[in-house]
């Protein structure tokens, strides 16, 4: 039978610091916004989920897409703006390698870092399901004293579900 996720508490704030995950749980849906400048495809739902495939988790996506607002008769702008586009990450070669930290969740179960749209950014996700690993790293200026990076797991513990405490602050000293 299918799996159903459960969800996380609300995660709480953590100031001055910047959070990104690198894998997702199944049913975690995350959204596209696009940049200053850019509007979204029209009628396209902005959002990705995390589902159950045959091997496993994969991404389902839209045909989201970012454009120009200024001049979209004109293709030169668009030219000079292909050339300034951020390069794509590469994919990680799919290496064998085993990742500790993931030895309680059957690995096929999280979805890695959706594929990055041009002129789009993509959210934190709202809601966590457990199995969620959470970074968070001090933004510069607020990171004074160690340790500046750390993790948050989202797990259940006797029939709870919580998020790990986090042993970082990311403190202002001005």
């Amino acid at each position: 039978g299918f799996l159903f996720a459960e969800k996380c508490p609300q995660l709480p704030a953590t100031e001055f610091a910047d959070v990104t995950a690198e894998m997702y749980p199944l049913q975690t849906i995350l959204y596209y916004t696009c940049d200053p400048g850019y509007d979204r495809k029209y009628g396209v739902f902005p959002g990705i989920q995390c589902e159950s495939e045959q091997h496993g988790a994969a991404w389902k996506y839209n045909q989201f897409k970012c454009f120009g607002k200024k001049n979209l008769s004109s293709m030169v702008p668009m030219m000079e703006l292909e050339l300034t586009q951020k390069p794509e990450r590469e994919p990680s070669s799919p290496a064998p390698q085993e990742r500790e930290d993931l030895s309680e969740f059957r690995q096929k179960d999280f979805c890695g870092p959706p594929k990055t749209i041009p002129h789009a950014s993509i959210r934190l996700p709202q809601e966590h399901y457990v199995g969620q690993v959470l970074h968070f790293k001090c933004q510069t200026g607020y990171d004074k004293r160690p340790p500046t990076s750390g993790n948050r797991t989202c797990k259940e513990v006797d029939g709870k579900i919580i998020w790990t405490p986090l042993d970082m602050r990311c403190i202002n000293d001005s």
